[in-house]
């Protein structure tokens, strides 16, 4: 007997652990990925992500940095969320704000949920162009370190 077919609208992303979240994104291909970032469920999925920055915020490794980091989500439609360190606290908010982002990110969804999954490679998506960097460039490279995520 097959087994059920995964339904990832019955999921409730808030009690899923980053450890199983990069579990589920480890096994979804691109085309898959795309199917579920449809809709409401695409943005209940970006809001529990950004959601859980601030708790996976590593301060130890922040140090004196004042930065803001924007992401820009492409898709249906482009969701832009801002991450503020400041102080040796993370700070997120949706929308974009007046200030000036010391480096934003800009990736399709696919790419976003293996990033923060600990799926993808950082390297390797800038290299294809499947992740777009302006600003600076050596706080991009480092800003998974910042983060608690998942070893993919």
């Amino acid at each position: 007997m097959a087994e059920p077919a995964f339904d990832p609208a019955a999921l409730d992303f808030g009690t899923v652990t980053p450890e199983e979240f990069a579990a589920l994104v480890r096994q979804l291909s691109a085309r898959e990925i795309a199917d579920l970032m449809r809709g409401e469920l695409r943005e209940r999925v970006l809001a529990e992500v950004f959601g859980r920055m601030e708790r996976q915020f590593r301060p130890d490794h922040a140090g004196s940095l004042d930065a803001v980091i924007r992401w820009e989500v492409t898709g249906d439609p482009d969701v832009v969320y801002e991450t503020a360190i400041v102080d040796g606290t993370c700070t997120v908010r949706q929308g974009r704000s007046a200030l000036d982002p010391r480096v934003t990110l800009t990736m399709g969804d696919a790419e976003f949920l293996r990033l923060v999954s600990g799926n993808g490679s950082p390297v390797a998506m800038f290299m294809t162009r499947k992740l777009k960097v302006a600003g600076d460039i050596g706080l991009a490279s480092g800003l998974t370190r910042l983060f608690d995520l998942p070893k993919g």
